[in-house]
């Protein structure tokens, strides 16, 4: 049977959701799915919108129903669901409530596994209570941290004779792995929600489950990932991402148009001490971030023969809290370095200080280790225990936007697009 492609609409605005959903269909997606956020922003007359607007096709209501079955699967079936999402750990009456309210009004129950602690022995009570479609579902805080529905769903499907969905972050890759593996169906959001050419990646995602022995999919390291995810976003972005936080005060990019990621190196130096922070590039490897902290905006601990030096071990950039000098051979070399200002003179290399301290740069605290971004806008700091689930967070945030600035080019502003005055604060 033809894989199915559910595109999940996890937008608060109904005509937003049906504009998305209707490219979404010209790419090649089967089912439409209301949301949960666009189900509690909307209510039911977001099912009732997108079933008149997608009169020829499939209706999943991702209620999440955790109690009352009969009474919400009936909502949803009458609004004109077709398929209603109840939570896989809601009790067993709940389950057998929404069964058989569904077999009443001529709908189906799909189970969501999202936070079931054994999924495998849960999807085959469910499918003994009559549920008709499996969820193995990563949730989106999940997804953050690093969690994966690829490989539950590989042994749900050898469990159960139901169908089985598979939902959480996939794409094109993944979309193709878990047909491979045997899955009925294929929940995107994001991916296909988010960007800015929603057709084209419906087709994208087509494509992949149409002919998915054509694709390779490979796990990379967590610091590969950390690293290319970090690569495609801005500095904003992953502000964002960190409710606003981790940007470097009075840190301006030395070289306009340059990029920079890699983990600190740290320094503690005095105003224009720069023993230490050159013997810090001894200390670095390649893709490491050397960020010092001079105290001092009218003497240069650092100039263009240190970041010569960087140059030749592969250090992906320089942020200083304080001067640098050489401003010109620094440009030339096109290293990447982030600094207060520029000045002429430099200190004396006296070796007070320490390399690989906890410091603060920029008012920010960073630790040997830490992710540093620098771009145009600035540089931002991401703790190293916190680096995955931020970056995908952050590339959340590039998603949304790239969305955005697609309605916008159409031809609505920012406020209509957002609802800004429906969302204010009352």
């Amino acid at each position: 049977m033809k894989p199915i492609i559910q595109v999940a609409l996890d937008l608060l605005e109904t005509d937003r959701a049906i504009s998305i959903g209707q490219e979404a269909l010209e790419g090649g997606a089967d089912w439409i799915e209301a949301g949960t956020p666009l189900i509690k922003s909307e209510g039911m007359d977001a099912i009732r919108s997108l079933r008149e607007a997608f009169s020829g096709n499939i209706i999943v209501a991702d209620m999440k129903i955790a109690d009352t079955g009969s009474m919400e699967v009936e909502m949803a079936a009458k609004a004109g669901a077709d398929i209603i999402v109840i939570l896989g750990s809601a009790d067993d009456s709940t389950v057998l409530e929404a069964v058989r309210a569904a077999k009443k009004y001529g709908s189906r129950i799909m189970a969501d596994l999202i936070s079931v602690n054994e999924p495998v022995t849960r999807s085959k009570e469910l499918e003994e209570l009559g549920v008709d479609i499996i969820n193995v579902h990563a949730g989106i805080d999940q997804q953050m941290t690093g969690q994966d529905s690829l490989s539950i769903m590989k042994k749900v499907v050898r469990e159960v004779n139901i169908q089985v969905a598979v939902a959480g972050g996939l794409d094109a890759d993944s979309c193709a792995v878990a047909v491979q593996e045997g899955a009925d169906i294929v929940v995107v959001g994001g991916n296909i929600v988010r960007s800015a050419d929603v057709t084209a990646s419906s087709k994208a995602i087509r494509e992949a489950v149409d002919s998915p022995s054509v694709r390779a999919y490979s796990k990379k390291s967590i610091d590969e990932e950390i690293r290319s995810i970090l690569g495609s976003v801005s500095t904003p972005n992953i502000s964002d991402a960190m409710h606003r936080k981790g940007a470097m005060q009075d840190i301006f990019p030395m070289l306009a148009g340059k990029r920079m990621i890699g983990k600190a190196v740290t320094v503690q130096t005095f105003k224009g001490d720069w023993a230490k922070a050159v013997e810090a590039i001894d200390e670095a490897g390649p893709g490491d971030v050397i960020v010092i902290y001079n105290g001092s905006r009218h003497v240069a601990p650092w100039g263009g023969l240190a970041t010569q030096s960087c140059l030749n071990k592969g250090i992906a950039g320089v942020v200083i809290d304080g001067a640098v000098r050489d401003i010109d051979d620094i440009r030339t070399l096109d290293l990447p370095v982030f600094a207060t200002c520029h000045v002429p003179n430099a200190g004396e290399p006296k070796g007070f200080g320490e390399i690989n301290a906890e410091i603060v740069c920029g008012n920010q605290t960073v630790k040997p280790g830490d992710y540093i971004v620098g771009d145009d806008n600035g540089v931002v700091v991401i703790p190293k225990e916190h680096a995955y689930e931020i970056a995908r967070r952050a590339k959340e945030v590039e998603k949304t936007e790239q969305r955005l600035f697609e309605e916008i080019r159409r031809g609505a502003t920012l406020s209509e697009v957002m609802k800004l005055k429906k969302w204010e604060k009352h």
